[in-house]
């Protein structure tokens, strides 16, 4: 029985954006209140199960991460921290998802073991004090039962055991949905169904994060809109998945246009298709939209094409972006003028993600189709770019002068 929904989990999941609005609200329900109605339901229905504990590495100084691993990048800056000192281990713990996309991580956890059973809390917790330091990501607790899935009280016995915490924001967690909104016009905001719940999510960890204390670091540069004294952590592309050789762009008839979207409500996926229908109709672009693929596929997707369009709605960009011009990709997306002009006082560089908004894709793409010599130095200021921001060094730096290293 518990097989049937973990499939059924799997496919609302990877068709959240779809479902209507009181859907999504039971979803977020079941994730924000395990302990509710709809979370023990949940839990029932997926059948809790056994479930790995973290091990603390032999080193001076330890450092756990958890427990969303967005895109893999907790164990990426995990592996980074270790580069970057060896007198550093990192792991970092995961709760997984029923059809999730399959994210390294050192320890994953599927969330019906996380929420309901109190022998993974208790043990986790043992383990995690074995850590010299933590580092939360998304303000979201850590140990499922063990502290009532509080994470003031799991970081109270942290510090009383004498580890070091931090944290990190990843995107709506802490976005303001009112101020993302007055930055730009393009904003997910308040058309998103889920808008309310954001900004309530967004305001308490806000508040949450303030009455802790401690470092607070961000994943991405717009997000200093809502955090400013936080310090970038950069989000990680694994460069030798994505830096090889790749086919050179602009080299066919047609230009193979890309859009890969986990969420196309959030990444305005569906603004795309109509501002280059006259592109595709007169035969100058080939447009693919690919979702719900595994992330080991993505190398082999991004390598097919010339342009990838990454978003329109968030006014920054994240890891598909950053993947896309490891790849030797032309980046296409809507970037606020704030997260470009954070990016390049934090770097003395400027973004070479080409502007664009759904108003004016369709002349950008003709321009880049003309242009090829000048779209090819825009790939490769790509690889430059994230070679130089987005490989682990600058995350690694980050938490070690702003954290580990204070």
């Amino acid at each position: 029985m518990s097989s049937f929904f973990s499939r059924a989990a799997a496919w609302a999941i990877k068709h959240r954006s779809k479902l209507p609005s009181w859907a999504q609200r039971l979803m977020e329900s079941a994730a924000r209140n395990p302990d509710g109605f709809m979370g023990r339901m949940t839990g029932r229905l997926l059948g809790g199960g056994d479930a790995p504990n973290t091990t603390a590495p032999e080193a001076d100084v330890r450092v756990y991460i958890a427990p969303t691993n967005y895109a893999g990048q907790g164990y990426l800056w995990a592996r980074a921290l270790e580069a970057a000192d060896d007198r550093v281990g990192a792991r970092n713990m995961a709760i997984s998802l029923p059809g999730d996309y399959a994210f390294e991580a050192d320890t994953p956890v599927p969330i019906a073991a996380f929420n309901s059973s109190a022998e993974w809390g208790e043990l986790e917790w043992e383990a995690a004090q074995r850590f010299t330091h933590v580092l939360v990501e998304a303000e979201r607790p850590m140990f499922g039962r063990r502290f009532g899935h509080d994470l003031r009280a799991e970081v109270a016995a942290l510090e009383a055991a004498g580890v070091s915490v931090a944290y990190i924001c990843h995107g709506n967690d802490i976005r303001d949905p009112d101020r993302h909104a007055a930055l730009t016009p393009w904003s997910l905001f308040p058309d998103d169904p889920r808008t309310d719940f954001f900004r309530s999510e967004a305001r308490a960890n806000l508040a949450l994060l303030t009455e802790l204390g401690g470092p607070v670091f961000i994943s991405t540069p717009d997000l200093s809109a809502d955090v400013p004294d936080a310090s970038w952590c950069p989000v990680i592309v694994d460069l030798v998945r994505f830096g090889g050789e790749t086919p050179p762009v602009f080299a066919r008839d047609r230009v193979s246009v890309v859009h890969a979207s986990s969420d196309p409500f959030g990444k305005g996926s569906d603004y795309i298709e109509p501002a280059l229908e006259p592109l595709i109709a007169s035969g100058l672009v080939d447009y693919r939209l690919v979702t719900s693929t595994p992330a080991a596929q993505m190398p082999s997707v991004f390598a097919s094409a010339d342009i990838v369009i990454d978003q329109f709605r968030a006014g920054s960009y994240g890891v598909a972006a950053c993947e896309a011009m490891a790849s030797g990709r032309v980046v296409v997306g809507h970037v606020m003028p704030l997260a470009r002009e954070f990016i390049t006082r934090q770097t003395g560089l400027e973004l070479p993600i080409v502007e664009a908004t759904p108003d004016t894709l369709r002349t950008v793409v003709e321009e880049l189709a003309a242009d090829p010599a000048r779209a090819r130095e825009i790939a490769e200021a790509g690889r430059r770019y994230v070679s130089a921001v987005h490989s682990g060094a600058e995350s690694a730096r980050a938490l070690v002068e702003r954290w580990i290293g204070a």
